[in-house]
């Protein structure tokens, strides 16, 4: 076999590019599995470099069913990559992975790919041959007794790949159109606005504290005494929550109602949301 047909071959099976499998041609003395193992240690070398740099670009992949499905993020440095085809090839299989691992992140990483390697080797082969940091992200899998799923993306780059995903349970014990068109509709209002829980009274306790802390900076300087600024204070927390907590946000596609309005509004016996995720890229 001649020295360009080795190069062929040895791209063709890593991926890497031809002046990297030259290289390791001739370290290997043309043994191509050697070179190949070259190019992989290299591989991880480059890849520890790049991870120093910051990935804020990626994509949102769902996967699975209405009755488990599971949402992940993987991030890249550049919009350029989040487009690329080995890229959206690697995200969407470790996807469907993800959803077998139920969000499992240690299990994800040491789980086999199509190829045989785990996904942690297939991702620094992946750094090496495009030459970006990349990362997995925040993972979800939603999967609850008697509900179904519904689910919205919105800047899709292809098939269930995207920029925004959204994810939402809702519990009932029927199956047809209404739940259907309520299940999509309710899934894109958590995509424009985004909740931070079900309920008021569920809302982190540290996020409310970051909020009334920064609810006194702005009148701390007011000139008004203690007793207005903790009763405007009061008022603006439970705003806060109002405007935050789903059930009480203005309903996207009707504004003038609340969303527990829409619920109360339906025809579907026993419905109630259950649970809910939303990833988007940037946040």
């Amino acid at each position: 076999m001649s020295e360009i047909e080795k190069i062929k071959r040895l791209r063709q099976s890593t991926g890497a590019g031809f002046k990297d499998c030259n290289s390791a041609l001739k370290e290997a003395i043309g043994d191509i599995d050697k070179a190949a193992e070259i190019l992989r240690i290299r591989g991880i070398t480059k890849a520890s470099k790049k991870m120093s740099r910051e990935a804020k670009e990626g994509v949102v992949v769902i996967s699975g069913d209405k009755y488990k499905t599971s949402l992940i993020e993987i991030n890249c440095e550049t919009d350029f990559v989040a487009k690329n085809m080995y890229f959206l090839n690697f995200v969407k299989e470790v996807s469907e992975i993800n959803n077998i691992c139920s969000s499992d992140l240690t299990k994800l990483k040491n789980s086999n790919m199509k190829n045989g390697k785990s996904v942690d080797d297939n991702l620094l082969s992946l750094i090496a041959k495009i030459g970006e940091k990349i990362t997995i992200g925040k993972t979800k899998t939603i999967q609850n007794l008697n509900t179904q799923n519904f689910i919205y993306q919105h800047s899709i780059i292809q098939d269930n790949v995207s920029k925004l995903g959204v994810v939402v349970s809702i519990e009932t014990d029927q199956e047809n159109d209404e739940i259907n068109i309520f299940g999509k509709h309710l899934s894109m209002h958590i995509a424009a606005s985004n909740p931070i829980s079900i309920y008021s009274e569920d809302i982190d306790q540290n996020i409310l504290s970051k909020e009334n802390d920064l609810i006194f900076e702005e009148l701390k300087n007011s000139g008004k005494t203690d007793e207005i600024i903790k009763k405007i204070s009061i008022g603006k927390i439970n705003k806060f929550k109002e405007e935050n907590a789903l059930i009480t946000q203005d309903w996207v596609m009707e504004p003038k109602k609340k969303v527990k309005e829409i619920l109360a509004e339906t025809n579907i016996a026993n419905l109630k949301i259950k649970e809910f995720a939303r990833i988007k890229i940037g946040d």
